[in-house]
């Protein structure tokens, strides 16, 4: 923990779990029918897109439409992703009772379930985010990404594993909650997974039968051209995704703790854990809305249940708060922020500090 954190004693960090719980409980108070616009007005965003995007591809012979047919695909899938499904399957919206913004039964175009994403991502990591060995996020099973994790030479692989994971977001986070490697450490047995194996298959089926085969059927002798499009287009939202996502939770200055520190936490401390292990990405508000406000990743693991589109007004009162506590608020572009993550992804390849 910083040195700034560790000079706050007990009553300042139970102070500072009172305003952001104050701030918390006057915007959930304030939620309605601006929010609900909100929401409404993305998904039909994502809609139009997505049926631009596949009407465009039945020209697809045409380079300028089969480009936009891309381009709206790849919007369509970032939105569904990132502003949409990521938020809805946090409760950001169950207070609307809308069965289709359902947090418990919403699926997104990801081959991940939402269930098994719900399990993995909204308890283990948003209740141990950046906890060593509690949080599976740290690293995803699979990299490098903090001193305090000890060096083996199978990590001098690091930044191919980093590249792979990019290109192949979706399927990694399909993969996450196996533990694969917790499987080959004998720390976990196959009849430990296997439950979860059926329904990664049927939905790895049905999305891909989808965008590689049905889809690119129906352009007929497009097909070819549209099968590429919705490979590129899946690409792009994954490249996209493992940016966001990866600024938010590991650049320089990002802080990762162990158990024996996150023992026992009161709520002050949970915020205070939530902000020195998060990072924010500055950008347009359009920006905002297609990194479905994860630019904004320190309020979001403070607020995870609050509907994203507010926290870039929280952030200011956020900021403010850390600025009178002398806390660290880590916030930059995203060329400053990606940029420290893929140095930290190499120097980590290697042992010593």
């Amino acid at each position: 923990m910083t040195t700034t954190a560790m000079a706050l004693d007990h009553d300042e960090i139970e102070k500072l779990g009172i305003e952001l719980d104050d701030l918390r409980t006057r915007v959930a108070g304030d939620l309605g029918a601006q929010d609900a616009d909100y929401i409404h007005n993305v998904v039909a965003v994502q809609r139009f897109c997505e049926v631009s995007g596949r009407v465009l591809l039945f020209a697809g012979w045409f380079p300028p439409a089969w480009l936009g047919g891309v381009a709206a695909l790849a919007v369509s899938k970032i939105l569904d992703n990132m502003e949409i499904g990521h938020n809805v399957m946090h409760g950001q919206y169950d207070w609307m009772k809308d069965p289709a913004l359902n947090s418990r039964t919403f699926e997104w175009d990801m081959v991940c379930p939402g269930e098994q994403w719900r399990r993995s991502h909204n308890f283990m990591h948003h209740t141990y985010t950046n906890i060593l060995d509690k949080d599976r996020d740290v690293g995803y099973g699979i990299l490098r990404i903090t001193e305090d994790q000890k060096w083996h030479p199978y990590y001098l692989g690091n930044p191919v594993y980093a590249a792979a994971q990019a290109l192949f977001f979706e399927y990694g986070i399909m993969l996450h909650d196996l533990e694969v490697d917790r499987i080959v450490q004998g720390r976990r047995g196959w009849a430990d997974v296997r439950p979860l194996l059926a329904p990664m298959l049927r939905k790895t089926a049905r999305q891909a039968g989808r965008d590689y085969v049905l889809y690119p059927v129906l352009t007929g002798p497009l097909a070819p051209l549209t099968l590429t499009a919705n490979i590129t287009a899946n690409v792009v939202r994954n490249l996209w995704a493992f940016s966001i996502i990866f600024c938010g939770h590991f650049p320089d200055g990002a802080e990762v703790f162990t158990e024996e520190e996150s023992a026992d936490e009161t709520r002050g401390q949970w915020y205070l854990r939530q902000m020195l292990g998060s990072a924010n990405i500055t950008g347009s508000p359009l920006f905002h809305v297609l990194s479905g406000n994860l630019s904004h990743q320190i309020e979001h693991h403070l607020f995870p249940d609050l509907p994203s589109h507010r926290y870039p007004r929280m952030a200011a009162e956020v900021r403010e708060i850390c600025e009178r506590y002398g806390l660290p608020y880590n916030t930059g572009s995203l060329s400053r922020q990606l940029g420290s993550v893929v140095k930290k992804i190499f120097r980590l390849a290697l042992p010593g500090r």
